[in-house]
């Protein structure tokens, strides 16, 4: 952080300079009550300055900056770069529609148009995400997560890009794969990405305000869990089998696609594409943010808390509660209220070339702050910096292209921005 960068900083230190200077000067000159005020106002013009860096530490320039990479989008949720070497990007939207990006402009004719199924109403409702399916190149097959008209309902589907032209994929390709009835318009959650076991892993909200009695510690309902699932038998029906590993197959009552439960609304997250680690990001009710954190091939069965505590705090500790050391707390949690925050948006652990300094960091931000740090994991603690303001951003989700490099998605100003230096 370049301190000197901010003026204001610049023009408080010249001003305790002066100060100090007429002290110096006037020690011989001035009688004693007027060398102890001016001793006195140099104490507070330094005290002053080191409150204002404290205070205002989160505000101060960086060395990183967002510029405008994509724009024209249609209320942006989440972007993906197919994994073929063409150097696209799927782009999808809240209402139902997926753009292709080429070459930094928005094609005219989108992917897919789902606006006449997909609810997009509600708060939190709407195309969530996408992912690409490992062999994507070869079966162009990518999946989708939204809410569903008219019922409201989130869906998790399959899609198939045309083998007569990659930039559009046919409604008649869908197959769904996953319904969840969902009791509200918010806390639908969710990301998709592919692990490192080439399983694929959904996460999924709680339901909202009526789900909050029960749902997230429920493994009979799929409501505030991870679910995992083995997608590689395209031709199976139903078209996903059940990983014999999952931690709940054989438990009475339970949903074997669960892998994980305790979930409030995790928006989105990552594993690592070298280590193979998740971060897991979860979004607050009143107070906390959450980020939690898995080592590669560990977190079956876990359970992340809600909605008993919300980050690290108590929020709804009963005396039916499982005893805490049952529970899988973050490894770094924040008070949204502090700094003009609501709802912590996961994203990506940094693999590109052109900030090497970020190299394996979980790069994650705010949607209403704008604010942008990277966490770095040393042992079981976790180290946070901040990067940047992003003021004016509503920050739906960031975005990764082929070469790694990272991208915050604005989803009230339709566009992308590319995370770069200052």
């Amino acid at each position: 952080m370049d301190i000197l960068a901010d003026p204001r900083i610049k023009y408080i230190l010249i001003a305790v300079a002066a100060i100090a200077a007429i002290a110096i000067v006037a020690t011989r000159f001035l009688p004693r009550k007027a060398r102890i005020g001016l001793y006195l106002l140099l104490i507070l013009g330094a005290g002053g300055t080191w409150a204002y860096i404290t205070l205002n530490r989160d505000y101060l320039p960086s060395g990183y900056a967002i510029e405008a990479a994509v724009t024209g989008l249609n209320q942006p949720t989440y972007a993906a770069a197919p994994p073929d070497g063409s150097g696209r990007l799927f782009v999808t939207g809240r209402t139902g529609l997926v753009q292709v990006v080429e070459d930094g402009d928005v094609l005219e004719t989108p992917l897919l148009d789902l606006t006449d199924v997909v609810a997009s109403d509600g708060g939190e409702q709407g195309l969530l995400t996408l992912v690409f399916h490992p062999d994507f190149q070869d079966n162009g097959f990518f999946y989708l997560y939204y809410t569903a008209l008219p019922d409201f309902r989130t869906v998790l589907s399959r899609f198939q890009v045309s083998e007569s032209d990659p930039n559009l994929a046919p409604r008649e390709s869908e197959t769904v794969l996953l319904e969840i009835p969902q009791p509200n318009t918010h806390h639908n959650g969710g990301h998709l990405a592919f692990g490192p076991d080439g399983y694929l892993y959904l996460s999924v909200g709680d339901g909202g305000d009526e789900g909050w009695p029960s749902t997230a510690q429920d493994p009979a309902n799929l409501l505030g869990a991870m679910l995992r699932l083995d997608v590689s038998q395209p031709a199976a029906d139903p078209p996903y089998t059940i990983p014999a590993d999952n931690p709940f197959v054989d438990d009475a009552g339970a949903r074997p696609e669960i892998w994980a439960v305790g979930l409030r609304n995790p928006w989105r997250f990552d594993f690592d594409p070298l280590s193979g680690d998740l971060y897991l990001t979860d979004v607050g009710a009143q107070k906390r943010e959450e980020v939690n954190y898995q080592p590669a091939g560990q977190g079956a069965r876990a359970n992340y808390g809600w909605k008993f505590y919300e980050g690290t705090a108590d929020f709804n500790v009963s005396e039916d509660a499982p005893d805490k050391s049952t529970f899988t707390f973050p490894v770094y949690d924040y008070d949204h209220l502090a700094l003009g925050g609501c709802s912590i948006t996961g994203g990506f652990v940094y693999r590109g070339q052109a900030l090497p300094e970020l190299d394996g960091k979980f790069i994650f931000g705010d949607f209403c702050s704008g604010f942008v740090w990277s966490l770095e994991m040393d042992g079981d603690q976790a180290r946070v910096d901040r990067l940047l303001r992003a003021e004016n951003v509503r920050l739906a989700s960031f975005a990764k292209d082929a070469a790694g490099e990272l991208y915050l998605v604005n989803l009230g100003g339709g566009a992308l921005y590319k995370l770069v230096a200052d």
